[in-house]
């Protein structure tokens, strides 16, 4: 009996000492950003793209791509399902490969992409920014671990955020930090929110298109969402002020107004959104998305559109638009799902 306690001594002590180490580990490299840091651009310089003038039009896309790994095949265990990654390298390719054939044929003027992958071993570690870049491009990491432990087997070593691409000049871009609702040891392993703000210059003006690339809190408890969305609108009219046309979008993780009319939640057990409320926004600004086809879908297994009882759709992708910026059209691209968990949405604009 003794040689036994001894032994289970031994494991537990491994154990505590193992699953401190880990944590002494995550707490010594946790992503630690600054308020406000300056980005760098890859692709095209600035010096080979045109400035925007005023008056013009765009076209522009936004597109949670789940990090080519979450596709119609694919579940995700915070969601209910198994799975942290996708089954194997060539399924990650080909949903990027698709993704990338979608940005091809849409003529789009500027494109801000969510959950893009640049050394992930979800992913394994292919560099997804380059194949993505239509024009000049900037990259905001918003969650970068060496180790994720969690679930098993561990989703590993995690470096992902938002991408801005553009056709048009980009004088400057920076990585804003948003609030994070997590604490330690949370913190350690969690995401880092941002808003990806990039200035685009507008020939024979001191006024900027000041674009700005989101993703908010997902698996919060709502008071991240509400103080992320507090601080964006506040960045928003402060833009608008100065005399700047702004654009925000991405994945909201909340519903848009009237969204859950459409798509109603079909299971209080499945993971619930915030909600955007219209006196969030500051006045003038519109919210702009589209409800003839669901924004995103639940991971809760393999998308399956005809077992409609286990099947739950959501509206969280879209944009905000300043008064000085006229919306002409707005589609969600009914891809069915097929390379990510969220279908494209495209909104045509003017420059007033």
């Amino acid at each position: 009996m003794k040689k036994i306690f001894r032994g289970l001594l031994i494991l537990l002590l491994v154990i505590v000492l193992a699953v401190g180490g880990l944590f002494g580990f995550l707490t010594v490299t946790e992503f630690k950003p600054a308020p406000v840091e300056p980005l760098g651009f890859f692709g095209q310089s600035a010096e080979e793209l045109p400035a925007l003038q005023e008056g013009q039009s765009l076209r522009i896309l936004s597109w949670n791509i789940g990090y080519a790994g979450l596709g119609a095949e694919s579940d995700f265990f915070m969601d209910g399902g198994e799975n942290s990654m996708s089954a194997d390298k060539a399924t990650v390719q080909r949903y990027l490969d698709g993704i990338r054939g979608q940005l091809g044929v849409g003529d789009y003027d500027l494109v801000i992409l969510q959950e893009v992958d640049t050394d992930s071993k979800r992913t394994y570690r292919i560099d997804e920014t380059q194949p993505l870049s239509i024009g000049q491009s900037v990259h905001a990491l918003n969650y970068s671990c060496p180790f994720v432990p969690i679930p098993w087997p561990p989703i590993g070593r995690v470096h992902s955020g938002l991408l801005t691409t553009s056709e048009y000049k980009i004088d400057e871009a920076a990585r804003v930090a948003l609030p994070c609702p997590f604490s330690w040891p949370l913190s350690t392993a969690n995401l880092k929110r941002c808003l990806l703000v990039s200035r685009l210059p507008i020939e024979g003006s001191d006024k900027e298109l000041v674009l700005v690339n989101l993703h908010l809190e997902a698996y919060d408890d709502g008071a991240g969402k509400i103080a992320q969305t507090q601080q964006l609108m506040g960045l928003l009219q402060e833009e608008y002020e100065k005399g700047n046309y702004v654009i925000a979008g991405g994945d909201f993780n909340q519903t848009f107004p009237g969204s859950l009319d459409v798509y109603p939640m079909i299971d209080p057990e499945y993971w619930t959104p915030g909600v955007l409320e219209e006196s969030s926004l500051p006045a003038g600004f519109s919210y702009v998305y589209d409800l003839a086809a669901p924004s995103c879908r639940l991971l809760n297994q393999p998308y399956n559109p005809a077992d409609t009882a286990h099947t739950q759709y959501y509206i969280i992708d879209g944009f905000i638009v300043s008064p000085n910026v006229t919306v002409s059209e707005v589609s969600t691209l009914d891809l069915s799902f097929a390379n990510s968990d969220h279908n494209p949405v495209c909104m045509s604009v003017t420059l007033e």
